[in-house]
């Protein structure tokens, strides 16, 4: 076949309208996926600026098997109404605290009955008017700064013993933001849709990053784990082991996010319950009996009683405090119908046959 020029011309026009075509629907795709994937982000992010979490809680504390309780905690709710003038705050602003003694109670109830004066009058708590990056940092400091007075306090304290100290976990709320400050093995986990999120790491010999500070600054860390005859890294008081340098320092850890829907509650709690339970079946557990009562003071009732059946050794104490109802029904994935096999006589299937032919 012999092609002339104008057939190549006409075809070539015909390729480009096909091409332009195809790119036209094919931008016009893209920009469709575009707009429904910026309409998605809009949305999640929209979800979490207006997510305010419904505040409530509840603790249980128990002796365990130990001779003497050697455990504190603290659990304010409403912390604006607690402060009064020292925190004007017109979000909800919550304060949770575990303390896990050693060598003696005195210390972690020292830091309980002066909490509210170390933590947020002698601290300088900033001024709360709009929560921004500036403010988050400065709380941040706050809160380190707390931990620091809150240790020396103990050393000045003339009647609690330089040999005695204890661990510290915070959890403040303001709004939406959550700040967690940890110094010890004390631990906060997080519920999000149902799955555990570990909001601080156990300051203890065993922990890498931790053993490492340690012999760096020359510690010793004996054959079964322990500072100095601590089995943390980290805590408040323990003057005795602090003199002249020791890598036994106060100094907490500090982590803040934001909560959104997903955010079902926060468990704080001290060793003896995760000594024999992990993270996700502590949350699992809470969560189940959330479903069942929605009773948070019932929840860390349960979780102490289940870390005792467990044969924990030490003092038990826990904090379950909700950000948002929890939904009584469970979506369940739609069931796939059964079939089940059977086999068929050479009479049946010849039955079957006639009635398929339309005999």
């Amino acid at each position: 076949m012999i092609v002339s020029p104008k057939m190549v011309a006409d075809a070539e026009i015909m390729c480009f309208q096909v091409t332009d075509s195809i790119s036209t629907e094919i931008s016009c795709f893209e920009s469709v996926v575009a707009c429904s994937e910026t309409i998605k982000d809009a949305v999640l992010e929209s979800s979490a600026v207006k997510f305010v979490p419904r505040i409530r809680s509840g603790s249980c504390a128990d002796i365990g098997t130990r001779s003497t309780m050697e455990d504190e905690h603290i659990r304010i709710d409403d912390l604006s109404g607690h402060l009064g003038s020292l925190l004007k705050c017109s979000m909800p602003s919550a304060f949770y605290a575990v303390f896990d003694g050693h060598n003696g109670p005195d210390a972690a109830a020292y830091i309980k009955r002066n909490a509210m004066r170390l933590f947020f009058e002698d601290a300088e708590l900033p001024e709360i008017s709009d929560i921004d990056a500036g403010l988050l940092k400065e709380l941040e400091n706050s809160h380190k700064k707390a931990f620091l007075l809150a240790d020396r306090a103990l050393a000045a304290e003339s009647g609690i013993s330089g040999s005695c100290g204890t661990t510290v976990l915070t959890a403040l709320v303001l709004g939406k933001h959550l700040l967690i400050a940890n110094a010890g093995d004390c631990r906060a986990v997080l519920c999000r849709k149902g799955l555990a999120v570990d909001m601080t790491q156990d300051h203890r010999p065993t922990y890498s990053p931790e053993r490492r500070r340690v012999e760096e600054l020359g510690g010793f860390i004996d054959i079964d784990g322990y500072l100095n005859g601590l089995s943390v890294t980290r805590a408040l008081g323990d003057w005795d082991l602090k003199f002249p340098l020791t890598p036994l320092i106060s100094d907490p850890d500090v982590r803040q996010i934001v909560l959104t829907e997903d955010d079902e509650f926060l468990i704080i709690g001290c060793d003896g319950i995760w000594d024999v339970m992990s993270s996700q079946i502590a949350v699992s557990l809470v969560r189940r009996g959330l479903r069942r009562h929605d009773d948070p003071q019932e929840c860390a009732r349960e979780l102490v009683k289940e870390a005792s059946r467990l044969n924990s050794s030490d003092n038990l104490t826990a904090i379950v405090i909700c950000f948002s109802s929890p939904s009584r029904t469970e979506s369940c994935p739609p069931q796939r119908r059964r079939f089940r096999c059977c086999n068929l006589s050479d009479e049946a299937r010849s039955r079957l046959k006639s009635l398929l032919e339309g005999n």
